[in-house]
């Protein structure tokens, strides 16, 4: 039973690594539609989302089959408890991710400002996601944590995004629409970056039993 479990644990392991796989390419994709305001693009992008969703279900019954079939405790229900709630943080990371393919729809004209600190944001919430199923992998507390300092980073690069654009839709009241769509674009990976926080939350649960709040 012990090798069925393992295998059944590193089966886990792979598809949380597929599904974190396809939430990068769809936040990426999205945001060189957003960088292109290509609509035709956008569409691709918001259509791509059952991907995600099936990876979801696909990890919902393997973990439900693992516990009716292998019967795990303590540290082993933990890590597989845990592979299903990271599993829901990725499909939100894609649904956000998506979220702005459907705001290029609402953008008329260029740009109000060359993008630099949103992708950065984007870059930075996607290294958090992969150093946290890393830490999952590995059960590495320590990458784990560090997490949260990232997700700091991330925080105050979002405040920078909001002051610029008040600043810009102030000035030139013209630029409000989209000031306000590029705005909640950076409020979509802020939140992407804590839901990568939340990956170490659960690493730190499977070592420790316990729950952190790396999102402080």
């Amino acid at each position: 039973m012990r090798q069925s479990l393992n295998e059944g644990q590193l089966a886990l392991t792979k598809l949380l690594k597929d599904m974190g796989n396809e939430v990068e390419r769809i936040l990426q994709g999205c945001m060189q539609t957003l960088i292109s305001l290509d609509r035709t693009q956008a569409e691709f992008w918001i259509n791509e989302d059952q991907k995600v969703n099936d990876f979801e279900r696909q990890m919902d019954d393997e973990c439900v089959r693992l516990i009716a079939t292998q019967q795990p405790v303590a540290k082993d229900l933990r890590k597989i408890i845990s592979a299903m709630k990271i599993s829901t943080d990725l499909e939100r990371m894609a649904d956000l991710a998506i979220d702005i393919a459907k705001i290029v729809r609402r953008i008329d004209g260029p740009l109000c400002k060359p993008l630099v600190d949103i992708p950065l944001m984007a870059e930075k919430a996607l290294g958090m996601m992969r150093q946290g199923l890393e830490a999952y992998t590995n059960e590495d507390m320590e990458l784990a944590q560090n997490l949260a300092l990232q997700d700091d980073e991330v925080d105050l690069l979002y405040n920078q995004v909001v002051r610029d654009l008040l600043v810009i839709m102030t000035e030139k009241p013209e630029n409000l629409d989209q000031g306000m769509y590029l705005a909640f674009v950076g409020r979509y990976l802020e939140r992407i970056a804590d839901h990568a926080t939340n990956i170490g939350e659960n690493v730190i649960y499977i070592a420790t039993a316990d729950r952190q709040d790396l999102n402080k």
